[in-house]
């Protein structure tokens, strides 16, 4: 996926400005980047468009993941923007949803790495693990 379509993703997704969009993407990479330890964000960062990647750099701590959970993730991305921890609940999933979308596969072995809750940052129709229910 290329860098214009991520952003149209998440703009459409989060019902915002492809402006804000991208602050958005950038402030929930950053905040992945401190989740997971420093081979990890280069392995996503070199599979995202090269705009992005600088957002996925690893932390000064180097290889050292830092142990939060959903909550305190969304809490971070949300003090990265400005804005309060609901307003960014649903730009943190646009902006899973998009990497789901943008990664396959390899985003179900980054979601198998992180805790249980963040599978709820993606769609429920795209969520790893999810199966279609039948009617």
């Amino acid at each position: 996926m290329d860098y214009d379509t991520f952003v149209d993703q998440v703009a459409r997704r989060a019902g915002t400005t492809p402006e804000r969009a991208v602050d958005l993407t950038r402030a929930t990479l950053t905040t992945l980047a401190e989740r997971l330890t420093g081979g990890e964000a280069l392995d996503l960062a070199l599979q995202l468009p090269v705009p992005l990647r600088q957002s996925m750099r690893a932390t000064p701590d180097g290889e050292a993941a830092q142990r939060f959970d959903a909550d305190e993730f969304t809490a971070r991305v949300a003090f990265r923007l400005g804005v309060q921890t609901s307003a960014a609940r649903g730009g943190v999933r646009a902006v899973f949803t998009a990497l789901r979308e943008a990664l396959a596969g390899e985003f179900d072995t980054l979601m198998v790495q992180l805790p249980r809750d963040y599978r709820d940052m993606v769609e429920p129709a795209l969520a790893p693990g999810a199966t279609l229910r039948r009617r």
